[in-house]
């Protein structure tokens, strides 16, 4: 027998090795698609097992809260911890103390107000950024404004809160809400009308440190969408007498609006949750704001803040309602979430069709 082939046992015909080896590499190259298979489904299971696994232990812990404070949680603006040395009282079923009542409107309202302060400054900013970026500045110059953008992006929100509030909140207040306050006294000015503190903490505040915070966020990701359009598609439209303006509105904007969607969704997420830069500036008080210069909170601000002495509640309630407040802020994002991929859905229709489409 030779040493180019190997016998069978079972009939004693010779086997090349060749064929051999490719057996062995057609195996393993099974073995890893199986792998890469079973590992990518795995790996796409875990965020949703996580997310449904926080929905499920904070509808648990905030239960006794629903219980107890019932519809009045979304409605009143009461959050009264009650006689913290008073004995602890069953109703319902609920542990509690005398005089204990939560209601998280003033929480829900000013994380919406804030965020939506957030979106409207931050987002057209941020989208101008991007287009100056790509379409009008140096090459070199943008790359080192480009780098810029990203170190703003990864500051921690600590430092961005202090900076608001030992800088950016009393320049407010010295030389742009005086300004605000002499626009006439009408709807929407309306808003603008009203005392306000030295130092500037307050709605209107902590929603300009939140779009400082998310602009970053909403250009990187448009500038990178910008890069992405074809020169073609451009060069197309100035060939038939496009100005640069109608330039972007028939071919960039088509072509990016739906990424910018999800960009701003992005940076709205990070306002909706962000903490210590908002407790830092907005002032942490648990108030209807009656203009954009009052003193808010928010709930993710309202969680840092309160989870401390919530802990030494001896019924324990105070903090059952906290996390009826979390799970709140999650159902809000879930569903801020929700409405943007469908408007990322109808934005999307006819995006990367040829220049044609833009007309």
């Amino acid at each position: 027998m030779s040493d180019s082939a190997l016998p069978i046992p079972s009939t004693g015909a010779l086997l090349p090795r060749s064929t051999d080896s490719s057996t062995r590499s057609r195996r393993r190259r099974l073995i890893g698609a199986h792998a890469l298979t079973w590992g990518s489904g795995i790996s796409a299971v875990i965020p949703l097992f996580v997310l449904g696994a926080m929905l499920v232990i904070l509808l648990v812990e905030a239960m006794p809260s629903i219980r107890y404070n019932g519809l009045s949680f979304f409605t009143s603006s009461q959050w009264s911890t009650g006689y913290q040395y008073g004995t602890v009282s069953h109703a319902g079923g609920v542990a509690h103390l005398q005089g204990e009542h939560y209601g998280a409107w003033p929480l829900i309202l000013g994380t919406l107000e804030s965020s939506a302060i957030a979106l409207i400054v931050g987002f057209p900013i941020a989208v101008g950024a991007a287009v100056l970026l790509v379409e009008k500045l140096p090459s070199k110059i943008a790359a080192v404004i480009g780098l810029f953008l990203e170190v703003l992006a990864g500051i921690p929100s600590a430092v961005i809160g202090l900076w608001g509030v030992f800088t950016f909140g009393p320049w407010l207040a010295k030389n742009i809400y005086p300004a605000l306050t002499h626009l006439p006294n009408f709807p929407p000015f309306s808003i603008f009308h009203g005392g306000y503190g030295s130092n500037g903490e307050g709605l209107l505040a902590g929603g300009l440190v939140l779009a400082a915070m998310i602009i970053p966020i909403i250009a990187a990701t448009t500038r990178d969408l910008l890069r992405q359009v074809p020169d073609a598609t451009k060069e197309g439209a100035e060939a038939v007498g496009m100005t640069h303006f109608e330039v972007f509105r028939s071919v960039h904007a088509r072509w990016i609006r739906g990424g910018v969607i999800g960009a701003a969704v992005l940076g709205l997420g990070r306002a909706l949750g962000e903490t210590i830069a908002v407790a830092l500036v907005m002032g942490g008080v648990q108030q209807v704001p009656h203009n954009v210069f009052s003193s808010a909170t928010t709930i993710a601000a309202t969680l840092i803040l309160q989870l401390g002495s919530a802990l030494g509640d001896p019924s324990g309630l105070e903090v059952k309602a906290l996390a009826e407040a979390a799970f709140v802020l999650l159902l809000i994002t879930f569903v801020v979430n929700v409405l943007a991929r469908q408007i990322v859905k109808r934005a999307a229709r006819g995006a990367s069709l040829p220049v044609g489409a833009g007309f």
